[in-house]
């Protein structure tokens, strides 16, 4: 089971369409790439070449 990390200030903005956009310190914290694409992602996933 996935644990789940409170959010804390610096663990995300919001971009200018009103999405909530994690950033690469909440990622590392969390421990995983959840292979979504994210933009801050510090795991190295990069949806377009599949991993």
């Amino acid at each position: 089971m996935k644990k789940i990390i409170p959010v804390e200030d610096g663990d995300f903005y919001f971009s200018k369409e009103g999405y909530r956009v994690f950033t690469e310190k909440y990622h590392l914290k969390r421990g995983y790439c959840c292979q979504s694409g994210c933009r801050h992602c510090p795991y190295g996933f990069d949806i377009k070449k599949g991993g």
